[in-house]
């Protein structure tokens, strides 16, 4: 049913959702620094993934979901496990040590602009005129975020291709995700994707850094860490997922385009940062794009993957 702006309630439901995704994940960004500033950050990410995915399976587990995987689906699952969270972690892992975070993390957040490439060619979804202007905004503000950062990226050139490569990573995953049916339920599929994905990047923690009990971490750290992994990885990742469901992969990853200016505000407000004309410019630019893609007509995408919360 249709509501009288053109909406359904599941379109409704898929803003409110991508609204407190972009807020808690932009309010991340500030937290992970400071558990980053006493966590080496191989560690850090094997915790949020395996920690995230195990939690996600408990809960579904709490709720009587089977946490089998069904045979037809596996290799599907494997190939987006390794796309959508070991290649954006890796990718990114190396990226943000050669790169200042904050430029590190407006690369990231081009994944919008692959997700409609990669959807128009994957996918058949079509370049309206809202979502055409509202990604031209969302990256016009990037662009005013980083300002004359600019030219610092050609200095680390590998470092930004690779977080470039993060972002392709998860523009492909989640487009991979949208293409097919699942019959896994969200939460299900949500845990054993970072699980699977989050193995190879165990493994590199293993190799490269001290496990995390011989670290001297400090209370304020490890709270630093429960959030992401319970905020940013559990409610952020089964979230994610639900909102690519009921969206094009456009719109859903048009959202993700406030994360950065949220990140720099939050951490001008948390952290002490720079914070000026720019950074709320920037934020503005990307809600005005926004703005015009949510007052479009929207229906859920016929298609989309079908699974139980």
């Amino acid at each position: 049913m249709m509501g009288k702006n053109g909406k359904s309630p599941a379109s409704k439901r898929g803003f409110l959702l991508l609204g407190l995704l972009t807020l808690t994940w932009g309010l991340g960004w500030p937290i992970m620094k400071v558990a980053l500033g006493e966590m080496p950050p191989w560690n850090f990410r094997s915790l949020c993934l395996m920690g995230g995915g195990l939690i996600i399976l408990g809960l579904a587990k709490g709720k009587g979901e089977s946490l089998k995987i069904p045979r037809r689906e596996l290799t599907a699952l494997l190939v987006v496990a390794a796309v959508n969270v070991t290649g954006w972690n890796l990718f990114s892992a190396y990226g943000i040590l050669l790169l200042e975070a904050g430029r590190a993390a407006i690369l990231a957040y081009t994944m919008p602009l692959w997700a409609s490439l990669l959807g128009r060619v994957l996918l058949g979804e079509r370049f309206t005129p809202g979502r055409i202007c509202g990604l031209g905004l969302g990256l016009l503000g990037l662009a005013l975020l980083m300002g004359p950062q600019t030219t610092a990226l050609g200095k680390a050139p590998v470092g930004s291709l690779l977080m470039l490569g993060a972002a392709f990573s998860w523009a492909l995953g989640t487009v991979l995700i949208k293409r097919r049916s699942w019959s896994i339920p969200t939460t299900v599929f949500a845990g054993w994707q970072l699980l699977l994905g989050g193995l190879p990047v165990l493994l590199g923690t293993l190799l490269l850094e001290p496990p995390f009990w011989k670290l001297e971490i400090s209370l304020k750290a490890y709270m630093a860490v429960a959030y992401v992994v319970i905020v940013g990885v559990v409610l952020g990742y089964w979230g994610w997922l639900k909102v690519v469901e009921i969206f094009p992969v456009a719109v859903a990853s048009l959202g993700t385009l406030v994360v950065p200016a949220i990140g720099v505000i939050s951490g001008g407000l948390l952290l002490g940062e720079p914070l000026g004309w720019r950074e709320l410019g920037a934020l503005g630019l990307v809600s005005l794009g926004l703005a015009g893609v949510v007052a479009s007509p929207m229906k859920p995408e016929k298609g989309a993957a079908q699974r139980d919360a």
